[in-house]
């Protein structure tokens, strides 16, 4: 595939909605890997990626499409490489991108992807379901193109970033022994992995803390489907002064507690209301984000999105959808 990239002039690095780590770091350490090797490109974001990661060295060379929509469609025209990384559903990307990436017959579509299902959109699609990340898998890609030697410290901060968010801090059941040599070769390159963890995950403004504790005392327990959920309105996130990224991770509380195999966690964000699944059962919330919401994700870790309705009516209809998906 490294001698077809070759010819190519112009690529443009996809990720998708709700940029979270993952596709942020993968899609940023893709991009300084192909400018290391002569492709020019730009990274495009179809809205904009959490606060926490803006000390990300290559996210200069990115732009956000809700923002500047008219400059990335003119740039689609000048592309003749697309890169797809972190989603292989092009809805993922939201209706505008969604035309635009759907419209490539003079462009080669590459899709890099750790999910489930894939729609198969791409001409070459690297879609690894047990890799740990996306990152995991541009690392990969870097490798077999024998160029290691070409990942420098902002690529490797970049990688790590992928790996550590789309793990858990190396934690969740994807993380192979491989995982581990990864991150034990970048951490070999110069890496601070102690500086990153901070920058993402203990940089809290006093109103994001705030609103973790308004969270966790609004937590909700349905025993007999051994499930903890979370709901916050727009309203309720208004009064702790919002930024996108500062609910990240909510789901997880909801899941660590005793006695609970699943939880879900429903936030207001626009006109949807955007749902966030995980299991440490044998449930698949994949499956069920799939079969109830036309979502998707990972056998443990999944989403969807649904157009906003009253909070509350939106919540006892997932808890109903569970209960049968429960009972099939």
């Amino acid at each position: 595939m490294l001698d077809l990239i070759k010819t190519k002039k112009f690529a443009l690095i996809f990720s998708h909605k709700g940029p979270d780590g993952d596709s942020v770091g993968s899609s940023v350490s893709l991009s300084l890997y192909l400018s290391k090797i002569g492709i020019s490109n730009k990274i495009i974001f179809p809205d904009p990626y959490p606060h926490f990661l803006s000390w990300m060295t290559g996210l200069e060379n990115s732009l956000v499409a809700s923002e500047k929509l008219e400059e990335v469609t003119e740039l689609f025209q000048q592309s003749d490489l697309i890169f797809c990384l972190d989603f292989n559903h092009r809805s993922r990307v939201g209706h505008d991108l969604k035309n635009l990436i759907s419209n490539v017959d003079d462009k080669h579509v590459v899709v890099f992807d750790h999910h489930t299902n894939p729609e198969n959109f791409g001409d070459v699609e690297i879609i690894n379901q047990n890799a740990c990340s996306t990152a995991e898998i541009v690392y990969d890609f870097i490798k077999n193109n024998n160029h290691l030697s070409l990942i420098d410290l902002p690529i490797s901060e970049a990688l790590y970033t992928g790996i550590l968010t789309d793990t858990g801090s190396f934690k969740y059941a994807s993380v192979s022994s491989k995982t581990h040599l990864i991150a034990a070769s970048l951490k070999d390159i110069g890496l601070n992995h102690v500086a990153i963890h901070t920058r993402i995950f203990d940089q809290n403004s006093v109103s994001k803390i705030n609103l973790l504790g308004y969270a966790l005392q609004n937590i909700k327990i349905e025993k007999s489907l051994q499930l903890a959920y979370l709901s916050l309105t727009e309203d309720e996130l208004s009064k702790f002064n919002f930024k996108k990224g500062d609910s990240e991770g909510f789901v997880n509380y909801c899941l660590s507690i005793e006695g609970i195999e699943n939880a879900f966690f429903l936030r207001e964000d626009k006109d949807l209301i955007k749902m966030s699944f995980r299991s440490k059962g044998i449930l698949k919330v994949n499956e069920f984000s799939a079969n109830y919401y036309g979502g998707g994700g990972h056998e443990r870790a999944a989403g969807a999105a649904i157009e906003r309705k009253n909070m509350q009516e939106a919540v006892s209809e997932l808890i109903e959808n569970f209960k049968v998906f429960c009972s099939d």
